[in-house]
């Protein structure tokens, strides 16, 4: 696949999206409009863009590289499964609850039901949690990028991620959430329409029509086992990814203003709930297709041999960039791969500019004017940590995307889930200036006893942990969750 031709369809796409920006843009002359959108987005156009919002660059690469490791094979859907039911409990149990009090920011729920720190605390681990997981997302795809355009040009990494962190910001920087909305839905267009084609060609040119169909092509390969109920001690084990699901969408979505900022932007709360349940739904057959084109590619990959050295969150992009595999699979995954790091990393800087503006800087208790100023510098600087952060990740991380973000949001968004869920289930009064310390210490301490746990840094490879053959799966965000509701009880009282 030629530069010129990477690069035209890169152009196209962001000119497209610089003119959603500007169409959708007229009007937002306020920080409402920026932040919420006056409460005006249909949910179903709303319920669409989150499809991309939560699949993400991550789900697109690394997911289908998942398949290829013969401890993982589709056992990702086990969490997708739990995905589901934690959805439920945001429908149900958080969004009636966010539209009740009329927020902005969600952690304003803090600050009425314990006090100023524990809003503060709330404000905090999100910040931390959606740069972590943005930057993730991105560097998943500027790695793509530098190998399959910038290198040629001898562009160093740093200039790649600033480049793509400055095209988010010139299509987000006047309309915020109201752009966010239709760009979204745009690019999860794209991501899906990709993926599909993709898998109907890798089809075509593995013969599945010969061999019986796609479905039993992938229920005889290596890959397609899905449960794993053997070993309790296991990462993958059914009951770690199920539960450890159900607490990560609960965290990374319910807790998260990232995406309940998108929900707030409906017009009431019946609409914000038809929106997450049919968005739950929709995400179960989504998160299945990829699994399946994972299938596919490695199937592809082992007749052929392209990819075989790679790593296995490349191996997407080494098999459709390669010369043998078509220009159109190419093109498709180009768009695919951009619609994906895009649709999550626009919103992303868009609810830490909220968040941090909202819950840090009491933006809404300034003048209009120096207000929106305010936001604007707080949307360059948000651009710019967001920078340092991948480039930072870049150098100190070898994981692969999919198990480093599940294993980050296990450590801040757990205490989150703690704290909320303390206020919503009791009825009993913090201490409120001890929060930050609970929170802080609850994650080291589970951080502590992972590192030295069987197929952690701190243990030599082949060597047993301090809890035996155990390993930590998806559910160390229940661990985090429980510990720092444990912690808080013991800095409470009963409300007078």
């Amino acid at each position: 696949m030629s530069s010129f031709l990477i690069v035209s369809v890169i152009a196209v796409y962001f000119l497209v999206l610089i003119g959603i920006a500007h169409f959708t843009s007229k009007g937002a002359t306020n920080n409402a409009s920026f932040f919420l959108g006056e409460r005006k987005s249909p949910w179903y156009i709303v319920a669409f863009g989150m499809i991309g919002a939560s699949l993400s660059g991550v789900t697109f690469l690394s997911v289908p590289g998942w398949v290829g490791n013969e401890a993982n094979q589709f056992s990702y859907m086990q969490a997708v499964f739990g995905f589901f039911f934690g959805y439920v409990v945001v429908a149900l149990v958080l969004l009636p609850l966010y539209y009740r009090m009329n927020l902005t920011s969600i952690y304003g729920y803090l600050e009425q039901r314990f006090g100023f720190w524990s809003y503060k605390t709330g404000a905090f681990f999100f910040l931390i949690s959606r740069l972590i997981g943005a930057s993730v997302r991105l560097l998943l795809v500027a790695n793509v990028l530098q190998k399959i355009l910038f290198d040629a040009w001898n562009i160093p990494f740093v200039i790649t991620v600033i480049i793509a962190v400055l095209l988010i910001w010139v299509y987000t920087n006047r309309g915020g959430i109201k752009t966010i909305i239709w760009t979204d839905t745009l690019q999860t267009a794209f991501m899906l329409g990709s993926v599909f084609l993709t898998i109907y060609m890798l089809s075509d040119l593995l013969l599945v029509s010969e061999t019986g169909g796609l479905v039993k092509t992938i229920q005889d390969s290596p890959y397609s086992k899905l449960f794993f109920f053997e070993d309790i001690n296991s990462s993958n084990h059914f009951l770690k990814h199920f539960i450890g699901g159900m607490f990560i969408t609960i965290g990374m979505t319910g807790l998260d203003q990232d995406m309940m900022q998108k929900n707030l932007s409906c017009k009431n709360t019946k609409e914000a709930q038809k929106n997450m349940l049919s968005m739950a739904s929709v995400l179960i057959i989504v998160n299945l297709v990829f699994l399946s084109l994972g299938a596919l590619l490695f199937l592809y990959s082992s007749k052929t041999g392209i990819g075989a050295k790679v790593d296995s969150d490349m191996l997407f992009s080494e098999i459709a960039l390669h010369p043998n595999t078509g220009t159109m699979i190419g093109v498709l995954f180009l768009l695919g791969v951009i619609a994906a790091a895009y649709s999550s990393a626009d919103s992303a800087l868009t609810s830490l500019t909220t968040s941090f503006s909202v819950d840090f800087l009491d933006i809404e208790k300034k003048q209009p004017t120096l207000a929106e100023k305010t936001r604007k510098n707080v949307h360059i600087m948000m651009s710019a940590v967001i920078v340092l952060v991948v480039i930072l990740l870049k150098y100190t991380t070898e994981d692969s995307a999919i198990s480093l973000l599940m294993k980050l949001a296990g450590f801040t968004y757990g205490p989150l889930i703690g704290l909320f869920f303390f206020g919503i289930l009791t009825k009993r009064q913090l201490k409120d200036n001890f929060v930050p310390i609970i929170s802080i210490l609850v994650p080291a301490i589970i951080a502590l006893f992972w590192y030295y746990s069987t197929g952690a840094p701190g243990v030599p490879k082949g060597e047993l942990g301090i809890f035996g053959a155990y390993k930590f799966g998806f559910e160390i965000i229940i661990y985090n969750a429980l510990l720092a509701f444990i912690g808080l009880f013991f800095i409470s009282s009963k409300a007078k």
